[in-house]
Protein backbone atom coordinates (compact mmCIF):
# COMPACT_ATOMS: atom_id res chain seq x y z
CA UNK A 1 0.00 0.00 0.00
CA UNK A 2 1.38 3.40 -0.97
CA UNK A 3 1.26 5.38 2.24
CA UNK A 4 4.85 6.47 2.84
CA UNK A 5 4.12 10.17 3.43
CA UNK A 6 0.38 10.56 3.88
CA UNK A 7 -1.10 14.03 4.15
CA UNK A 8 -4.68 15.11 4.77
CA UNK A 9 -6.84 15.91 1.76
CA UNK A 10 -10.49 16.67 1.12
CA UNK A 11 -12.32 15.31 -1.88
CA UNK A 12 -15.69 15.34 -3.52
CA UNK A 13 -17.77 14.49 -6.52
CA UNK A 14 -18.42 17.22 -9.12
CA UNK A 15 -21.69 18.49 -7.62
CA UNK A 16 -20.46 18.28 -3.99
CA UNK A 17 -23.09 15.84 -2.73
CA UNK A 18 -20.37 13.31 -1.85
CA UNK A 19 -17.55 14.66 0.35
CA UNK A 20 -14.75 12.91 2.20
CA UNK A 21 -11.38 13.36 3.88
CA UNK A 22 -8.43 11.04 3.52
CA UNK A 23 -4.82 10.77 4.62
CA UNK A 24 -2.92 9.54 1.59
CA UNK A 25 0.45 9.83 -0.13
CA UNK A 26 -0.45 11.51 -3.42
CA UNK A 27 3.04 11.31 -4.92
CA UNK A 28 2.14 7.90 -6.38
CA UNK A 29 -1.08 6.43 -7.77
CA UNK A 30 -2.13 3.60 -10.06
CA UNK A 31 -4.26 3.03 -13.12
CA UNK A 32 -5.71 -0.27 -14.24
CA UNK A 33 -6.75 -1.38 -17.70
CA UNK A 34 -9.66 -3.62 -16.62
CA UNK A 35 -12.97 -2.91 -18.33
CA UNK A 36 -14.41 -0.89 -15.42
CA UNK A 37 -11.31 1.21 -14.76
CA UNK A 38 -10.95 1.99 -18.47
CA UNK A 39 -14.54 3.26 -18.61
CA UNK A 40 -14.23 5.52 -15.56
CA UNK A 41 -10.61 6.57 -16.24
CA UNK A 42 -9.70 5.80 -12.65
CA UNK A 43 -6.45 6.94 -11.06
CA UNK A 44 -6.38 5.71 -7.50
CA UNK A 45 -4.40 5.28 -4.31
CA UNK A 46 -5.02 2.58 -1.71
CA UNK A 47 -5.35 3.41 2.00
CA UNK A 48 -6.45 1.59 5.12
CA UNK A 49 -10.09 2.28 6.11
CA UNK A 50 -8.98 4.24 9.19
CA UNK A 51 -7.36 6.84 6.88
CA UNK A 52 -10.68 7.56 5.11
CA UNK A 53 -13.72 9.41 6.47
CA UNK A 54 -16.92 9.89 4.52
CA UNK A 55 -18.27 13.35 5.38
CA UNK A 56 -21.56 12.94 3.50
CA UNK A 57 -24.58 10.90 4.39
CA UNK A 58 -23.97 7.34 3.08
CA UNK A 59 -27.48 7.49 1.62
CA UNK A 60 -26.09 10.07 -0.87
CA UNK A 61 -24.03 7.31 -2.52
CA UNK A 62 -24.82 4.86 -5.28
CA UNK A 63 -22.89 1.58 -5.39
CA UNK A 64 -21.58 -0.64 -8.16
CA UNK A 65 -20.12 -4.11 -7.64
CA UNK A 66 -18.29 -5.55 -10.60
CA UNK A 67 -18.27 -9.22 -11.50
CA UNK A 68 -15.22 -10.08 -9.40
CA UNK A 69 -17.07 -8.88 -6.29
CA UNK A 70 -13.78 -7.86 -4.65
CA UNK A 71 -14.51 -4.16 -4.48
CA UNK A 72 -17.59 -1.99 -4.17
CA UNK A 73 -17.36 1.30 -6.08
CA UNK A 74 -19.18 4.29 -4.69
CA UNK A 75 -20.31 7.18 -6.83
CA UNK A 76 -22.65 10.14 -6.82
CA UNK A 77 -26.02 9.31 -8.40
CA UNK A 78 -26.53 12.99 -9.26
CA UNK A 79 -23.34 13.83 -11.18
CA UNK A 80 -21.99 10.28 -11.74
CA UNK A 81 -18.46 10.83 -10.39
CA UNK A 82 -16.81 7.71 -8.92
CA UNK A 83 -15.10 8.83 -5.69
CA UNK A 84 -13.86 5.68 -3.96
CA UNK A 85 -14.15 1.93 -3.58
CA UNK A 86 -14.03 -0.33 -0.55
CA UNK A 87 -13.00 -3.95 -0.50
CA UNK A 88 -10.97 -6.74 1.03
CA UNK A 89 -7.99 -8.27 -0.67
CA UNK A 90 -5.25 -10.14 1.19
CA UNK A 91 -2.64 -8.96 -1.35
CA UNK A 92 -3.40 -5.39 -0.20
CA UNK A 93 -3.25 -6.26 3.49
CA UNK A 94 -6.97 -6.98 3.95
CA UNK A 95 -9.59 -4.24 4.08
CA UNK A 96 -8.86 -1.23 1.89
CA UNK A 97 -10.28 1.97 0.46
CA UNK A 98 -9.27 2.94 -3.06
CA UNK A 99 -9.55 6.71 -3.43
CA UNK A 100 -9.91 8.34 -6.84
CA UNK A 101 -7.00 10.78 -6.78
CA UNK A 102 -8.69 12.98 -9.38
CA UNK A 103 -11.52 13.69 -6.88
CA UNK A 104 -9.15 15.27 -4.34
CA UNK A 105 -9.60 19.04 -4.20
CA UNK A 106 -5.92 20.01 -4.02
CA UNK A 107 -4.07 17.45 -6.13
CA UNK A 108 -2.79 18.06 -9.65
CA UNK A 109 -2.37 14.77 -11.53
CA UNK A 110 0.67 16.28 -13.28
CA UNK A 111 2.47 15.93 -9.94
CA UNK A 112 1.53 12.26 -9.41
CA UNK A 113 3.74 9.38 -10.55
CA UNK A 114 1.42 6.83 -12.19
CA UNK A 115 2.01 3.06 -12.23
CA UNK A 116 -0.11 0.79 -14.44
CA UNK A 117 -1.72 -2.60 -13.65
CA UNK A 118 -2.82 -5.19 -16.23
CA UNK A 119 -6.21 -6.04 -14.76
CA UNK A 120 -7.83 -6.67 -18.14
CA UNK A 121 -5.71 -9.79 -18.60
CA UNK A 122 -5.79 -10.76 -14.90
CA UNK A 123 -2.03 -10.29 -14.96
CA UNK A 124 -1.68 -9.11 -11.36
CA UNK A 125 1.42 -11.23 -10.72
CA UNK A 126 3.38 -9.07 -13.18
CA UNK A 127 2.95 -6.09 -10.85
CA UNK A 128 2.63 -2.48 -11.89
CA UNK A 129 4.86 -0.83 -14.47
CA UNK A 130 5.60 2.72 -15.61
CA UNK A 131 3.89 2.43 -19.00
CA UNK A 132 0.30 1.35 -19.73
CA UNK A 133 -0.32 -2.29 -20.56
CA UNK A 134 -1.82 -3.01 -23.98
CA UNK A 135 -5.54 -3.75 -23.96
CA UNK A 136 -4.92 -7.00 -25.80
CA UNK A 137 -1.89 -9.29 -25.37
CA UNK A 138 0.74 -8.74 -28.05
CA UNK A 139 2.91 -11.42 -29.56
Amino acid sequence: MQNAHPTAHTGSCHCGAVRFTVEVDTSHATRCNCSVCMKIAGTSAIVKPAAFTLQSDPAALAEYVCLSGIGRRYFCPRCGVHCFARGHLEQLGGDYVSVAINTLDDVDLCDVQIAHWDGRNNNWAAGPRATPWPLTPRA
